[in-house]
C-alpha cells in the first residue's frame, strides 16, 4: 500500500519570531517542533517527509535535517520556494519581499509527490493522536480525487498570550464537512473575549469553541493543478500587491463553494501549541518535556 507523504512548511521567514524558529531546538536533545511531527508521522506510517525550503538557508537547513538523522526511518526530501517561481506571463513586483504565501509553498512539491499527502506548519506541535487521524484518512483515498481533509482545534486554546495569530475560521455541515473557511490574519483576546479584525478594520467576537485550521491539511495529488489554475487567477489580481499571499484557505474555499472538492474536518484530542513570537518558546519547551514525563516521547527522539 502506498504511503501518504508529509509535506512541511519550513521557508517562511520568522518576522515575528526574530530570528528561523523553525530550526530552534526546543527539546532537550536539541530537537526542533519538526523533529515531533516527523516523529509522529514515522508512528502513523508515513513514507516520506518532504520540506518546502528557501535557498538562503537551504545548506544550514540540509546540514540538520538531514537524512542521516531520521536513521533510514522516514524517506526524505526538499523542495525550494522562491519569490520568482510564478508563471512565465507574469512579472514580479520588485518591491516584493514576502514570499507568495502557504499554498505556494505547497505547489512547489507538485513534481514530487505523486500520492495523497499532509501538509503542516515547521513550526507548529500538533500531537500525535492528530497524525493518527491524518495518515489513516490519507491512506483511505489513495487512488482517490478531490476528496480532502484537515484537523481542526479549539480557536480557544490557539492562541498567543503574546499578541494577534493568524488563524482560519471553519464552519462545517451536519456531516463534518466543510462549508467555508476564512483566514482571519489578526485574531486576539480582548478582556476576555476573543475578537478578529474584519476586513473593515473592525474587531468581531468569535466563539472560544469555534474550529479553526492550524494548517493541518490533507490532500490527493489532484489539488496542485486547481492550485496552479487559482494561482493564475490570483497573480491577475493581487500580483502587484507586494504583500498580498496566496493562502491555503483561498483554494480550499473555492473548491468546496464551487464544489470541485470534499474536505472532511477531523477532530482531535491533541493539544496543539506552536512558537509565534520569541516569548511563547519558554511554554513550548515545558510542554514538551511535559509529554516526556507523560512517556508521549522518548527523551532523545533519533538516540
Amino acid at each position: 500500500m502506498q504511503k501518504p507523504t508529509l509535506l512541511i512548511l519550513a521557508a517562511g521567514m520568522g518576522s515575528r519570531y526574530g530570528s528561523l524558529k523553525q530550526m530552534d531546538g526546543l527539546g532537550p536533545g536539541g530537537e526542533t517542533i519538526m523533529d515531533y511531527s516527523v516523529f509522529d508521522a514515522i508512528r502513523a506510517g508515513f513514507g516520506k517527509v518532504l520540506f518546502v525550503i528557501r535557498n538562503s538557508f537551504a545548506d544550514d537547513f540540509k546540514a540538520v535535517f538531514s537524512k542521516e538523522r531520521y536513521q533510514g526511518k522516514i524517506e526524505v526530501e526538499y523542495v525550494m520556494q522562491e519569490l520568482d517561481k510564478i508563471p512565465s506571463a507574469f512579472k514580479l513586483n520588485p518591491e516584493r519581499t514576502k514570499p507568495w504565501g502557504t499554498n505556494h509553498a505547497v505547489m512547489m512539491a507538485a513534481g514530487v509527490i505523486q500520492e495523497p499527502f499532509a501538509v503542516i506548519n515547521a513550526d507548529d506541535y500538533y500531537g500525535r493522536h492528530a497524525f493518527a487521524v491524518l495518515g489513516e484518512f490519507l491512506t483511505s483515498v489513495t487512488g482517490k480525487q478531490n476528496d480532502y481533509c484537515m484537523v481542526g482545534y479549539q480557536l480557544g486554546k490557539t492562541l498567543s498570550e503574546l499578541g494577534a495569530v493568524s488563524r482560519g475560521v471553519c464552519s462545517a455541515d451536519a456531516n463534518g464537512y466543510l462549508t467555508t473557511v476564512v483566514e482571519r490574519t489578526h485574531i486576539e483576546r480582548i478582556d476576555g473575549v476573543i475578537k478578529y479584525k474584519d476586513e473593515n478594520g473592525n474587531m468581531v467576537a468569535v466563539d472560544d469553541k469555534a474550529i479553526v485550521s492550524m494548517n493541518m491539511w490533507g490532500f490527493t495529488p489532484d489539488y496542485f493543478a486547481h492550485s496552479d489554475a487559482m494561482f493564475a487567477d490570483f497573480l491577475r489580481a493581487k500580483g502587484n500587491d507586494p504583500k498580498s499571499e496566496f493562502f491555503i484557505p483561498l483554494v480550499v474555499n473555492n473548491l468546496v463553494a464551487g464544489k470541485t472538492a470534499k474536505l472532511k474536518v477531523l477532530t482531535t484530542d491533541s493539544e496543539w501549541f506552536g512558537v509565534t513570537y520569541q516569548g511563547d518558546r519558554p511554554k513550548v519547551v515545558e510542554k514538551l518535556n511535559a509529554l516526556i514525563a507523560k512517556g508521549e516521547y522518548p527523551r532523545k527522539l533519533w538516540a
